[in-house]
C-alpha cells in the first residue's frame, strides 16, 4: 500500500469506510422483521468473532456475511439480504470492526480439513482460457507487477474493503470473480461452496495476521 492510501485506512472518521461502519452501526441495533429482533438484542459484542470464519457449521463452510444471513432468516424473520448489498455489506464491515487488530485464528483440524484442502487444490488449480492459478500469481510471482499494480501475497486481512478502483466498498468474494473474470475462467455464483472453501483457505494461509476490517486498498 502506499502511504497515502494507508493514511485513508487509518482515518476511521472520515476514510472512505467510514459511512459504510455508521450504517452497520444503526443495521446492528434496528429492530427487523417478523421478530421483531435487532441483531443487538441477542449479542453484546462481535469482538473475535470475525477473525474465525469462515467457519465449518452443519457440515458446510460458511462465511461471515452467510451467517448474518442466517440470523436475518433465522432469528429475525426477515428476508436475506443480497450478497454485495449496501446492507450486508455495512453491517458485515461493523462486525468485523470489532476485531480488528486481532490474529486471524483459522485451525486446521478434523472438521475443517476437507474445506480448508478444497480451497487448496482451488488456489493451485490451472482454470480458465488464460490457464492460470491463483498461487502462479500470488506465491510464484507476488511483488512484481501485474498492468502496473503490484502482485500481492493474496492474504484478505481487511474484507469487506473499500477498494478505490470500485469507489465503493466490496467482498472477498467479489474480489475472487475478479479475478477468475480476468483469467476467463467459469465464476461461480456469490455464496457458492467453492468461492467460501477458497475464502477458508486465504484466510487460514493470512492465520496470524492482524484483522484490519474495513480495510482499503487500491
Amino acid at each position: 500500500m502506499s502511504p497515502e492510501t494507508r493514511a485513508m485506512q487509518d482515518d476511521e472518521a472520515t476514510g472512505p469506510a467510514a459511512f459504510s461502519l455508521l450504517d452497520g452501526e444503526a443495521l446492528w441495533s434496528r429492530k427487523e422483521g417478523q421478530g421483531g429482533v435487532a441483531c443487538a438484542s441477542c449479542h453484546a459484542s462481535m469482538k473475535g468473532v470475525a477473525v474465525r470464519y469462515p467457519k465449518v457449521v452443519s457440515g458446510r463452510a460458511v462465511n461471515l456475511e452467510q451467517q448474518i444471513n442466517v440470523c436475518r432468516t433465522g432469528r429475525q424473520k426477515a428476508p436475506p439480504w443480497a450478497y454485495e448489498s449496501r446492507e450486508l455489506l455495512a453491517l458485515t464491515a461493523y462486525v468485523a470492526r470489532q476485531s480488528r487488530g486481532m490474529p486471524i485464528a483459522i485451525e486446521w483440524k478434523e472438521a475443517t480439513a476437507p474445506f480448508l484442502e478444497a480451497g487448496r487444490a482451488a488456489f493451485n488449480r490451472r482454470q480458465g482460457q488464460l490457464n492460470l492459478s491463483c498461487a502462479q500469481c500470488h506465491d510464484d510471482h507476488w511483488g512484481k507487477r501485474l498492468a502496473g499494480s503490484v502482485i500481492p501475497q493474496a492474504h484478505p486481512t481487511g474484507y469487506p474493503i473499500y477498494r478505490l478502483e470500485w469507489e465503493a466498498m466490496g467482498s472477498l468474494e467479489r474480489r475472487l470473480r475478479n479475478c477468475m473474470v480476468g483469467i476467463r475462467a467459469e465464476t461461480p455464483a456469490y455464496g457458492a461452496p467453492e468461492l467460501v472453501e477458497l475464502e477458508l483457505f486465504l484466510m487460514w494461509r493470512a492465520r496470524g495476521m492482524r484483522l484490519e476490517t474495513p480495510a482499503v486498498r487500491p
